[in-house]
């Protein structure tokens, strides 16, 4: 009998500077991703800065990691999703949201999918594990 695959879904509400949180939940999800799990990952609340692109981290004196959020395709990690309301009530919009890899026949980059409440409520219920970061 087949082992059903584990839904794991991961949420970011928090600044990604600040505190260790968003840089350990990025280890964490490339960690399991390689254990065949069906990963998602909803990036909400402040968490939405994670994936604003450009940020220049030199002035704070730590590395930045929007290149390794450019790799989560790389890891099978395509369920990337930023909720709606939190990104415009910070003033971000689409165009600010990082790469995180690049369609494997068009080529194309592929983004943040942006979600509204509704759909990443659906999406909880159908997880088995929703770990917070």
């Amino acid at each position: 009998m087949a082992e059903e695959v584990k839904k794991i879904m991961f949420t970011v509400r928090k600044p990604p500077h600040g505190s260790i949180y968003v840089y350990e939940g990025l280890e964490v999800k490339l960690i399991m991703a390689a254990y065949d799990a069906d990963i998602s990952v909803v990036f909400m609340d402040d968490g939405v800065f994670a994936v604003k692109r450009g940020q220049d981290t030199k002035e704070l004196g730590i590395k930045g990691f929007e290149a390794t959020y450019g790799a989560l395709v790389d890891y099978e990690i395509q369920k990337v999703f930023v909720d709606r309301h939190s990104m415009e009530s910070r003033g971000m919009t689409e165009e600010d949201l990082v790469i995180i890899g690049e369609d494997e026949d068009t080529e194309e980059p592929i983004k943040p999918q942006v979600v509204d409440a509704q759909e990443i409520a659906a999406m909880m219920a159908e997880q088995h594990n929703i770990l917070s970061f």
